[in-house]
């Protein structure tokens, strides 16, 4: 049997056993499978207790932990206007015996314009064993950045008849000098509605932010998780759309989670990131429970001079200001956000409104992550609290809304 016969071989019996399973809760967060595996350590190696104090670039590395994940989202211009958000994420668990379990997750928004309504589409692959990881390493097995990519199709796809897996979507970094290569499969198109592929260089403005002050943050009986961001990426490379090869360049937001946790705080989560005109990023994370109330909620600024600042539950407020019924997944999303800040911004007491450039900008990956979920581009609106006056301009955002479903 050669390799590639192996994989699909093993790809087939994951897409096989996660739909026979009624895909009734995530992949993420399940307990120990069961469907045949290629052979693998039956445990994770011991670690020191937490906290464990972050290093860069050591930590931009994968973890022997339950849970991780590498995200981006960004927005992207070309010179004749055009803009554009995307999302390109790799997910990484470990449950058990199961060698480690990856997903990733690829999407586009094509912003209105005036002439067009706007559009969104993703795509959804995942993979299981340790090929995905080809991060640098030195002698001692530490890694020193990462290096992820997955080959592997949508289950969902391998169980209609597409190959088990293709040119494979490549996430690497280290020290916030980054690369995004990813381009759908022509198995992948149909589904997505449009055929899109990103090729983009990223480089970090500002140093790595550790959010509530040394990065580790306790969501309590849930568990725990590392959680750093780099804020501002400068983004420069091509998007391929549709047959199109456009030139664009951007800002972008990373952020690296790790942890023993299955879901952060046992429910879902609403997540803010904005990157206002004036240099200083923000971003604020409500944090909710298995039935629904907010146990956890804080944020993090960062000026523009890289200066990092924790704010706790209390020193702002989010409301929603609209709602949006999901075709596809029946969940209701929160469209539009008011974001007031009483304190903390260089211009002083503020409101934000975010309004999503895109309504439909909802990822249903429950063949890869067994969650439906929103996330998307934003439209933003700042004006001082004081005199209602419109301060900050050239603004750009995404939010991303969890769990708000089975």
């Amino acid at each position: 049997m050669t390799a590639l016969d192996a994989r699909r071989l093993v790809t087939v019996a994951t897409a096989v056993a996660f739909l026979a399973s009624g895909c009734s809760a995530p992949i993420l967060a399940n307990p120990p499978l069961t469907f045949p595996s290629p052979p693998g350590p039956s445990a994770a190696p011991s670690h020191a207790p937490d906290p464990i104090a972050i290093s860069l670039p050591r930590d931009d590395g994968p973890h022997d932990r339950l849970t991780e994940w590498w995200y981006y989202t960004g927005h992207l211009h070309t010179d004749t206007g055009r803009r554009f958000g995307f999302e390109a994420v790799i997910f990484r668990a470990e449950r058990g015996s199961v060698p480690p379990s990856w997903a990733a997750h690829l999407a586009l928004t094509e912003e209105p314009d005036g002439l067009t309504g706007g559009s969104f589409h993703y795509a959804q692959r995942s993979e299981i064993g340790p090929q995905v990881d080809r991060s640098p390493r030195d002698a001692g097995g530490n890694p020193s950045g990462f290096d992820l990519q997955v080959a592997g199709l949508s289950p969902r796809l391998i169980v209609d008849g597409a190959p088990a897996s293709a040119a494979p979507w490549r996430l690497a970094g280290a020290d916030g000098s980054d690369r995004i290569e990813a381009a759908l499969a022509p198995a992948e198109v149909g589904a997505a509605g449009a055929n899109f592929g990103l090729q983009l260089d990223l480089e970090s403005a500002k140093a790595a932010a550790l959010h509530d002050g040394d990065g580790f943050v306790d969501f309590g009986a849930a568990g725990s998780s590392y959680y750093y961001s780099r804020t501002r990426l400068t983004v420069t490379g091509t998007l391929d759309l549709d047959g199109a090869q456009l030139s664009v360049e951007g800002i972008a937001w990373f952020d690296h989670q790790w942890g023993d946790f299955v879901s952060v705080g046992g429910g879902g989560w609403d997540w803010f990131a904005v990157n206002l005109g004036d240099g200083t990023d923000l971003t604020l994370s409500l944090v909710r429970d298995v039935d629904g109330a907010v146990v956890l909620k804080y944020g993090t600024i960062v000026d523009r001079d890289g200066v990092v600042t924790h704010l706790d539950g209390s020193a702002f407020t989010v409301e929603a200001l609209g709602y949006w019924p999901s075709p596809r997944s029946g969940h209701t999303y929160g469209v539009g956000w008011r974001i007031t800040l009483p304190s903390g911004l260089p211009i002083g007491p503020a409101e934000i409104v975010l309004q999503p450039t895109v309504f439909d900008q909802e990822l249903d990956t429950r063949a890869t992550t067994g969650v439906a979920y929103w996330e998307g581009s934003q439209n933003v609106f700042v004006a001082r609290l004081d005199d209602r006056s419109v301060v900050d301009r050239g603004s750009e955002a995404y939010v991303e809304m969890t769990r708000y479903g089975p």
